[in-house]
């Protein structure tokens, strides 16, 4: 029995990364969410911070609710548990951004920033896991890093107004959702050849 242990521990990120494939669709569903927020806040620049934070709340519980879903839809005992905090990240900064529509952009740049860097840590933690059973791994850990950047920098600069909120938050949400998307293809494609 003893010799079993370390088998199933070497078939996990590979058990994941299968999970992940049969649930491709649902990170093409956050990669053309995140497009379709980040062109809505560039072209709709005129929107006041309560129209941000209502963006910005249907964005990431939507986001929250796939990433959960995909965690849960895996049928392997592959760890998704980074799929899990993602999601709750994500429901909990939604409900936050509608349940206080009128907070100062400040409190708004705040919450955006810490979803930024939680769901960025945790796409490297996920990326790194999948290292050995995915190609092009860097695509997700760009995505995560560039996640955490955008967050850390919110912090750094808090002076921005709404309207440079809402440029910078529309852009990052459509670099986003392309490499989500990127990602998305890779996985359905893994689901069509796995090797």
């Amino acid at each position: 029995m003893p010799s079993s242990q370390p088998a199933d521990l070497t078939a996990t990120p590979e058990a994941m990364l299968h999970a992940l494939a049969e649930n491709w669709w649902l990170t093409l569903l956050r990669g053309v969410l995140a497009i379709l927020f980040g062109v809505l806040t560039i072209f709709w620049p005129g929107a006041t911070i309560i129209m941000l934070a209502t963006l910005y709340g249907a964005f990431v519980l939507f986001d929250g609710i796939l990433a959960l879903a995909a965690a849960i839809r895996g049928g392997s005992p592959a760890p998704r548990w980074w799929l899990v905090v993602v999601g709750l990240a994500g429901l909990v900064a939604g409900i936050a951004a509608f349940l206080f529509p009128g907070m100062t952009a400040l409190m708004l740049l705040y919450f955006i920033a810490a979803w930024a860097i939680a769901t960025g840590i945790m796409q490297v933690v996920g990326a790194i896991q999948l290292r050995k059973q995915i190609d092009n791994e860097w695509s997700l850990i760009l995505n995560g890093a560039l996640s955490v950047i955008f967050g850390v920098v919110l912090v750094i600069v808090p002076g921005a107004g709404a309207l440079a909120l809402a440029t910078i938050l529309g852009i990052y949400a459509i670099v986003f959702g392309v490499l989500l998307v990127s990602l998305s293809l890779r996985l359905r494609q893994h689901q069509l050849h796995p090797s």
